[in-house]
Parts: structure tokens; sequence; C-alpha cells
């Protein structure tokens, strides 16, 4: 996605404006390189893992990357502690005071080696697979995969603090995640039963489609194809056979048992007239609409599972106590603000709100060199997962929210460098995420002038008067 419109922080400021000559980017840098260090210490060798299912290939390297020990392991990740104690007695018999573990955070395996690290106190990194991919031409120029070579590539990234500090291990956060996790499938399951149950009806019975403006979000839509599709078979001819009052009688009931009140009685009327259009491939109609009937018990169970899920959520943020503080920001959810956090896990181990944004694969990537300005773009890096929860809450704060509204008008519609609507969401998407690190790490509810004006400008405002 482009965002030529979207200009960074950085060209609107001057690096060395200030007294040490050291920009907040430089700061933040060595900031973190500070907390790397703390992990990967100068007298700890390091400990290199490529992960597997059943081969783990270890060794032991300086911060030259020059091999000191090399091993492999035919065991599952559980049984690993026998070669963390091998690497230690190695390093040891070399001089070293530790040793620092590193690997790739392949599936779950990874989780299960840093329980194994902090059982034995020991320092316990992950190297981004992108960075190990990257970095196999520059060691020996080919580009050949294999455990080996990894391992020693991990060590070697490792050694540079081209890694990264793994999130911390907490029940409540982690249940979250999980639950996010599973939420994230539910959604995807109905959107393609959804999706299904149109391209059905599209070819058998198309004027069903057009009997409500919205027909998946219509109870009374659904219901009554449930009638249709279930009591009556996929048999068009019975419910007209019975009449409009029976049939409304029937919806009523399903409805009732869905948990509803009472049907739209203007769809009710709409579908019950499509009985009778022929439109349609009519021969396919009666084992279509069988077909339906099954997808729309797995689309209702579905729907159910969902709604205990979102509940299981939002349980967790009362555990956590940030329900208030998160529902303060108006048109963001519990259960939209729980997708985000099941996906960013505790924000307050982003040191900025830029790091969670850049997390997120939401911050502008810049090409700069001299006078040359390029465009400006999305990194398209980070977590997919966390990007999509976030663009969802723009929809409903988009709705509900003055300040996010006032700001999608004004990108859009401003005379220069103005933004395409998609590209207005992308930065409204990225406010978002970086007032939800601002609200939980200061525990302070949000606050509609400082989202317009920051918080410089509050402390103006502070002063003048």
């Amino acid at each position: 996605m482009r965002l030529s419109g979207l200009v960074s922080h950085r060209r609107r400021r001057t690096f060395m404006g200030n007294g040490s000559g050291v920009s907040r980017g430089d700061r933040n840098r060595n900031a973190r390189l500070a907390r790397l260090r703390v992990l990967v210490p100068a007298t700890n060798a390091i400990v290199g893992i490529d992960l597997a299912d059943k081969k783990q290939m270890v060794v032991v390297t300086d911060h030259d990357s020059k091999v000191l020990a090399r091993k492999t392991f035919r065991c599952r990740a559980w049984n690993l502690g026998a070669a963390l104690d091998w690497a230690a007695e190695r390093a040891a018999a070399k001089g070293w005071a530790g040793v620092t573990v590193a690997c790739e955070p392949t599936g779950h395996r990874w989780r299960v080696l840093g329980q194994l690290a902090a059982d034995r106190a020991m320092p316990f990194v992950c190297v981004q697979p992108m960075l190990t991919s990257w970095a196999r031409r520059s060691e020996d120029l080919t580009s050949d995969k294999t455990d080996e070579k990894d391992a020693v590539l991990i060590a070697r990234l490792t050694a540079q603090l081209r890694c990264y500090v793994p999130e911390p291990v907490d029940e409540t956060w982690g249940r979250l995640r999980h639950l996010g996790a599973r939420r994230e499938q539910l959604v995807i399951e109905m959107v393609s039963q959804v999706q299904q149950i149109r391209a059905l009806l599209e070819c058998v019975w198309p004027a069903a489609l057009d009997t409500a403006k919205q027909p998946f979000r219509s109870r009374t839509w659904a219901a009554a194809l449930t009638v249709i599709c279930g009591r009556d078979g996929g048999d068009l001819a019975r419910p007209r056979r019975l009449g409009a009052a029976r049939f409304e009688q029937a919806v009523r009931r399903e409805i009732t048992r869905r948990g509803g009140c009472k049907p739209s009685l203007r769809i009710l009327r709409h579908l019950f007239t499509a009985l009778t259009d022929p439109t349609g491939v009519t021969a396919h109609r009666p084992g279509a609409l069988e077909r339906g009937a099954f997808l729309l018990q797995d689309w209702h169970t579905a729907a159910d599972r969902l709604a205990d899920t979102e509940t299981r959520m939002t349980d967790v943020l009362d555990e956590l106590k940030l329900t208030e503080l998160v529902t303060s920001i108006p048109g963001l959810s519990a259960v939209g603000a729980a997708a985000i956090l099941a996906e960013t896990g505790d924000p307050n181990r982003f040191a900025t709100a830029r790091a969670l944004v850049k997390h997120a694969g939401l911050a502008p990537r810049e090409k700069l060199s001299g006078t040359f300005v390029g465009r400006t773009k999305l990194t398209g890096q980070g977590r997919p997962a966390l990007r999509l929860a976030a663009w969802r809450a723009v929809w409903g704060a988009q709705r509900g929210n003055a300040v996010y509204a006032a700001r999608y008008h004004h990108l859009t519609t401003r005379e220069t460098n103005r933004l395409t609507a998609t590209q207005a969401q992308t930065v409204i998407a990225a406010a978002i995420l970086r007032q939800l690190h601002a609200l939980i790490t200061t525990g302070q509810a949000w606050d509609p002038h400082i989202a317009t004006h920051g918080a410089n400008g509050r402390r103006q405002l502070a002063l003048a008067a």
C-alpha cells in the first residue's frame, strides 16, 4: 500500500536540533541495544539452536561466530534440557561465564526452549527467520539451507544483537492470545460459510439475496432461510402451499429459538414473494438448498462459538482491569480492543508506541537520499494479524469517534498531500495502536484533546491558561 501523501515525522524535524546531537530514533535504538546487551553480555558464549520436530542442531560460538562446539540431538523440544546442559559445560570449559540461548520462533517449540532456558537461569532471545534467510548468502555466497548453517547464522545474528526479546510468559495474557487465535479461526470459518451460501443462492435462487439489503446480517432473513432449507427441505412449493401466515409463525419460532424478539415483516413478505421466482438453475435447486441447510447449521454453530469466545476475551480484559480503560476510546468496543491486545500481548513490553506500530507493519517506509525524496509506503513487515485487527477497529471508530472522523475528513479533503480513503484509514489504524499503547502504559483514560493535538498541545494549553 502506498502512502505517498503521508509525510513522516522524521522529515519535519532536524536530527541535530538538540544539545546532545542525538535524535529520538538514535535514543530509542541505543536503549534497545542496551536491553539486548544485558541478555547477550560479552562474558557469555552464544548457543544457537535450529529447532525441528525430532532433530535439533545445537552450536556453541563466541561473539565472532567462531564455532566452539557442535552437536546434533535427535529428540523433541521438551528433551532439550540435556542439550542446554551440554552447551553450558562446553562454554565453561572454554572459559565463558555463561551462555545465551538463541533460536528462531518456530511453531511453539521456541516457547518450550524458552521455558527450559528459564529453568536454568539462561538468557533467551529469538532471531527473525527473515533475517536468517537474508544472512544465508552473506555467510558463504550461496543460498544453501541446512540445519548446520542455520544454527551458526542464528548465533552470528545474536552476537550482532540482531535479535529480539520474546514476549514474557504470562498466564492471563497467554490465555488472551490463544482466545484471539480461536476467534480469528471462527471469523474465517464464518466468512467461508457465508461465501458458500451466497454462491449457492446466486446459482439456484438469486431472488433470495435481493430480499434484504444485507441478508447475512439480518436475523429475519437467516431464520427464514433456515425454515425453507431445514423444515421444508429446500422445497419452495411447500411454504407457498402452507401460506404466508404459517410461514411467518415458523420464522417467529426460529427467531425466538435463536434469542431474537420479532421478525422484519418487510423481509418476510419479500422472501415469500421470491418463492415463486423461476430464476436460477432449477435442476440443482433441491441439492443446493440441502447443502445450504448444512452450511446454515455450521454457520449458526460457529456464530454461537464466536459469541462464547468473545465473552471469554472480555472476561480476560476484566481480569486485567483494562476494559474501562480501552473502551474509553469512543467507537472502540471491548471485543475490538481485546482482538488487538490478543495480537500485541502486554503493550508495556514495547518501549514506544512507534515500536508497536512497527510491530504491526503500519509504519511508513521512507526512501531519502540527499535531495532525493521517494514515495512513502507501508513496510509490509510485522504481524499481519495485528494489522488486520487494527484495520477492523477502524470501521467502528471512524463512525463513533468524532476525533477520528475529523482526522479522516481532513486527510481526504486537504489541498496538499491528499490521501485516498484507504490511506487515511491506515493512518487511523496506526493512531488507534499508538493511543492504546499510551492508555495502557500510563493508566489514563482517552483524552480527545490529546488525541487531536498531542501531549505537547495539552501542555501548551495549560501554560497559556
